[in-house]
């Protein structure tokens, strides 16, 4: 949180949204002049980052999660491209890192996100993840890039897959998906073609081949847990 809030230092406001959290959060982010409030009742990743958006006063804003730092090379081309901008809203690419490596390949470069739009111009779907920014024109592109600091370690990226793929398994419910044992593990092993060989994720060396195997688990646990949800609804009173 501090490397992150540290690298808006330019920003006029900053404004940070806590979900309840049980460490120094709030504490450091005041500490750094952030304007912070809690909304504890979360309710997915859309809908709490349209609650932060309300917040900000300013007619441009930039949105970064805790993980992410904005590059000196990103911050003085946003204030440039501020002076004149040619669009509403803007993308730049994003450099993350998996347990101590900034991968190159295997999709996750160079991962544009749109996260610079004037206040009025885009909101974000409500999607309880992989939420995005929905923009009402084009999007215009910076070159410099946003450093994600995603998984330091494995454990992180073990705790993600077991958050993120029951909440992918409960999104892809409310849409009214099925899955099956079957379906499960043939969508995990597209999920590791397409990281390790189509998006020659073999270029990222050892770590290259570790991404592509978490990829196909969190796929499998997504579906696996959809399947088991729909189970779990047929088996209850009323269910078919």
């Amino acid at each position: 949180m501090e490397a992150c809030l540290r690298s808006v230092s330019f920003a006029d406001q900053v404004v940070v949204l806590d979900s309840g959290s049980t460490d120094s959060t709030v504490q450091i982010a005041r500490s750094l002049g952030a304007e912070v409030s809690v909304s504890p009742d979360w309710q997915g990743f859309g809908i709490q980052k349209n609650r932060a958006l309300a917040l900000a006063t300013s007619d441009w804003v930039l949105s970064l999660d805790a993980d992410e730092r904005v590059t000196p090379e990103l911050q003085l081309e946003i204030l440039a491209c501020l002076q004149a901008p040619a669009f509403d809203v803007y993308s730049f690419p994003r450099l993350s890192s998996y347990c101590g490596q900034y991968m190159r390949h295997s999709g996750w470069y160079p991962d544009r996100v749109t996260r610079l739009f004037r206040r009025t111009a885009a909101r974000f779907s409500e999607d309880l993840v992989h939420e995005k920014v929905l923009a009402q024109g084009p999007v215009g592109q910076l070159r410099s890039q946003l450093l994600h600091e995603s998984f330091r370690n494995f454990e992180a990226v073990l705790d993600k897959a077991n958050r993120y793929s029951t909440a992918g398994a409960q999104s892809l419910q409310g849409k009214g998906k099925t899955a099956s044992v079957g379906k499960a593990i043939g969508h995990g092993l597209w999920a590791f073609i397409r990281t390790y060989f189509l998006r020659l994720g073999f270029l990222d060396g050892r770590m290259g081949l570790v991404l592509a195997i978490s990829n196909a688990e969190g796929t499998y646990y997504r579906y696996l847990k959809l399947w088991l949800l729909q189970r779990g609804a047929r088996g209850a009173p009323g269910g078919r």
